[in-house]
């Protein structure tokens, strides 16, 4: 169950120049509002988020349900385009396997997927190859609960969409939590697609740097703006701009001082002022090359 939120936070101060939302889940929304809290849908989110300078998202359908509501949302608003994939923790329950608590107590059986891992790949497969979806993610390695069963079942599924997104020659958005060295060595022997995208991204300066000598992407998130994350923000400091983007993940990760509150589109622009501050970068200069960073990869909205 997604942990619920209070209210929305005001609007920012609008960013001098536009930029694009590298990374969101609307879909998710509606799960984590207060009673109470409205949620005022997709249009009037984007609407919000244009009006204080963010232009566009790119909306991550990480499940076979909301990969299907991420392309038809992708169909309907110009300023989205869709990411499809199945996620790393979703895989596992596709395979069946469970998960390992992360305090190390016994595990909680968790229900199966009706659908096979073979079969939801597919169906992502199939979604993939729509107009408005421009990458395959997110996917990759997500260690926080699962076991050596659950990890064999990831990196199997994490290949296979490395697989996809180079037949269909679309970007990859990885999810790397607690597996950041697997992530690395499975990129490695498989070979990563041309452009590689880490989402949110939670390794330090070292990893930083290697995944910038290796061409990768690099996005940061609200964990930027957080006072207990001076790791992420020493790798946002090495990252060479023409290698940045910017995300929100929501409705999760809300920017400080807002963490707590539900997090969209229209809060990006206080990690885009903290990335400035932290790399010493002209906001609007910034801004500029985000955006170009982002139309780059995903092409015209």
């Amino acid at each position: 169950m997604a942990r619920r939120r209070g209210e929305w936070p005001a609007d920012p101060e609008p960013l001098p120049a536009p930029v694009i939302d590298n990374h969101t889940h609307l879909e998710s929304i509606p799960e984590v509002l207060d009673d109470g809290v409205p949620d005022p849908g997709v249009a009037a989110q984007l609407e919000r988020a244009a009006a204080v300078g963010v232009a566009a998202a790119v909306q991550i359908g990480c499940d076979l349900d909301s990969a299907e509501v991420s392309v038809r949302w992708a169909q309907e608003h110009p300023r989205l385009v869709a990411g499809v994939a199945i996620h790393p923790n979703e895989a596992v329950l596709h395979a069946g396997v469970r998960e390992i608590a992360p305090d190390g107590l016994e595990p909680a059986p968790l229900p199966r997927h009706t659908a096979s891992l073979d079969d939801a790949i597919a169906r992502i497969a199939e979604l993939a190859r729509g107009e408005r979806v421009r990458t395959v993610g997110e996917t990759g390695l997500d260690f926080f609960r699962a076991g050596e069963e659950g990890r064999a079942v990831q990196r199997e599924s994490f290949r296979a969409h490395i697989a996809l997104a180079k037949e269909l020659g679309l970007p990859m958005q990885i999810h790397d939590r607690d597996a950041h060295a697997d992530v690395l060595d499975v990129l490695s022997r498989d070979g990563a697609p041309e452009v590689t995208v880490f989402h949110c991204f939670s390794g330090d300066a070292e990893m930083a740097a290697e995944c910038a000598r290796r061409g990768y992407y690099l996005s940061f998130a609200g964990p930027v703006t957080f006072a207990s994350a001076d790791a992420v923000r020493d790798a946002a400091a090495v990252v060479p701009a023409t290698q940045l983007l910017v995300e929100t993940d929501a409705p999760y990760l809300t920017p400080a001082p807002h963490r707590g509150a539900p997090n969209a589109p229209y809060l990006l622009p206080m990690t885009v002022r903290r990335l400035a501050e932290v790399r010493g970068d002209d906001l609007a200069w910034l801004c500029e090359r985000l955006h170009a960073n982002a139309t780059s990869i995903y092409g015209p909205w």
